[in-house]
């Protein structure tokens, strides 16, 4: 005989207790002539009370040492069995205290499915234990083929990571025990879009109520995405896979939209980094071809600048002086004996002018009888103004530019305007 033909039920025993004698207590079990209670673990003799807490249970005439049963204390045996009850009431045959064979585990309460095999063990869990002890336990059940649920009346840190029920307890008599946290729903509003909102709550039931889902296989265990495990309807879940696969479809044309801006920023970085070598080459380029120019044109006007003698590297500012105080497109010509082997330079009034002879560079003294004098004469510095300047015969215009020190003048010199 176990626990089981003990406790038929609180209705049944008061119901005993009636045909035992009018007006007898709990607590006056014990006393009625006959009437011997034993427990199913040790065999030793037992007894019945209420504890303080208002709990009926059995206690042992004689505390075994060894005796598992001797050491539960009322409210643990209290839950075991209820949830006996509740799998009976299901319609299942379930037994208190049943181990297998080669006692890895031993279940407070062992449920059978309709062929009489082992299926669910459903443990009454109040004293403490840790997360890691929980998924062992419930492992070594899952090696057995036997699913588990774990029952609480507190909350405990390993109830997120193994089935389990939080339960309470009823407040009066011929109220039920009710399940506060374990068992959840999915809600989504409708319609059944991502702006509306959508999440997993839990719910509350009566324990008989969960029992029975559990066992006829109406919810199961679920893990959510952060490992959490509750007990839910299979089209709560398909409503929650219908949600994430909307919210992954969203994130993918999110991802992908935002690989294609980053695509596109590349190939304008890519593109931008082309112009800019491009940029870079053209200016190389344009640098060397100037280079060459210059070079070309220096060795040009090699004679010249014996003639006038200055230094070629002071011809390239020499020129931009002449640039910068005509304010006008200048081109420099050749060597012109006509007019004492000066350098001949021409200026092009307008854009779309042609052309002109605006002056010459150093022309030699000896030419100046002639001198056009509208025809301006450009000098590197003062020493050659003084030479112009001896050798006039006319009124002339002298621009003085000196490569050294950056400084221009103009000039007029000729007969009655020396100095």
């Amino acid at each position: 005989m176990g626990y089981t033909a003990l406790h038929a039920g609180w209705g049944r025993l008061d119901a005993s207790l009636d045909d035992l004698g009018c007006g007898r207590s709990w607590a006056d079990v014990h006393r009625v002539k006959g009437l011997e209670l034993a427990c199913p673990e040790c065999r030793g003799r037992v007894f019945a009370r209420v504890s303080p807490h208002r709990a009926r249970h059995f206690y042992h005439q004689v505390r075994p040492r060894d005796c598992a049963l001797a050491n539960e204390s009322p409210e643990h045996h209290l839950l075991k069995l209820e949830l006996a009850t509740a799998a009976r009431a299901a319609g299942f045959r379930a037994e208190l205290e049943v181990g297998n064979e080669a006692r890895t585990w031993r279940a407070d309460v062992l449920v059978f499915d309709r062929q009489d095999r082992p299926f669910m063990a459903l443990e009454a869990q109040l004293s403490p234990m840790t997360p890691q002890d929980a998924r062992m336990r419930t492992d070594r059940y899952a090696a057995d083929g036997v699913a588990v649920c774990w029952a609480s009346m507190e909350k405990r840190p390993w109830e997120r990571g193994v089935p389990s029920l939080r339960v309470a307890r009823p407040r009066s008599r011929g109220d039920a025990w009710t399940v506060r946290h374990g068992m959840a729903r999915y809600t989504w509003a409708a319609p059944h879009t991502l702006k509306t909102k959508a999440a997993w709550t839990h719910i509350s039931c009566s324990l008989v109520d969960a029992v029975r889902w559990i066992l006829q296989g109406r919810v199961h265990a679920h893990s959510g995405p952060d490992a959490t495990v509750w007990w839910t309807a299979r089209s709560y879940v398909q409503l929650a896979i219908v949600r994430a696969r909307l919210e992954a479809d969203a994130e993918a044309v999110v991802r992908a939209v935002a690989a294609e801006q980053r695509r596109q920023a590349a190939d304008m970085r890519a593109a931008a980094a082309e112009r800019r070598r491009r940029a870079a080459e053209d200016r190389r380029q344009a640098a060397e071809d100037h280079a060459r120019e210059q070079r070309a044109e220096q060795e040009r006007l090699t004679a010249f600048f014996e003639h006038a003698g200055m230094d070629a590297a002071l011809w390239p500012a020499f020129m931009h002086m002449v640039r910068s105080t005509s304010g006008k497109a200048v081109e420099c010509g050749a060597q012109s004996p006509a007019h004492g082997n000066g350098l001949l330079l021409y200026s092009r009034p307008r854009k779309d002018s042609a052309f002109q002879l605006a002056g010459v560079v150093c022309p030699d003294p000896s030419a100046l009888a002639r001198w056009p004098a509208d025809l301006t004469i450009l000098v590197p510095g003062r020493a050659w103004l003084s030479r112009i300047e001896e050798a006039a015969r006319s009124p002339l215009k002298v621009a003085v530019l000196n490569p050294v020190t950056k400084r221009c003048a103009y000039e007029r010199v000729g007969p009655g305007l020396r100095r």
